[in-house]
């Protein structure tokens, strides 16, 4: 049975280093002009890799709900970032594309979001970092 201090909780170690990182892309955003979310950030890359996918794909590549993936690209096409087309198969579904200004904000992000990768694990060597990895993928299949 694995003991832990009350300072030493996993969940709360997690949860600040995903804050922490929330609020270090979100100040770095604003400051370089990106008006975007984290969340609205790991849409945009999903699009980046692959334009034209269904809400759904959307939903399955960023493990969030259909409600929340709605809101998202509500946001995304009211900033004229990305486009809901109906599927010429089934016009239930929507294919969400990226505009002109969603293709436009890549590299800026891309970079943006490397350089802050890239400061974050500086110290880290390459073996700890695949330790982690590997124990976070794990602990992902534990919770599914």
């Amino acid at each position: 049975m694995l003991h832990l201090h009350n300072d030493e909780l996993f969940n709360i170690l997690v949860g600040k280093i995903s804050t922490a990182i929330n609020r270090t892309f979100l100040r770095a955003f604003a400051n370089e002009g990106i008006d975007i979310t984290t969340e609205q950030w790991s849409v945009l890359t999903c699009l980046w890799r692959k334009d034209g996918v269904t809400q759904q794909d959307l939903c399955n590549l960023t493990l969030k709900d259909k409600p929340s993936m709605t809101r998202l690209i509500d946001k995304l096409e009211r900033s004229n970032l990305v486009t809901r087309i109906s599927s010429l198969s089934d016009r239930r579904i929507n294919m969400i594309q990226l505009t002109e200004g969603g293709k436009s904000l890549e590299q800026k992000a891309t970079n943006l979001v490397q350089s802050i990768a890239e400061k974050t694990l500086s110290n880290i060597t390459t073996e700890e970092l695949d330790t982690s990895r590997n124990v976070l993928k794990k602990i992902m299949i534990n919770l599914q």
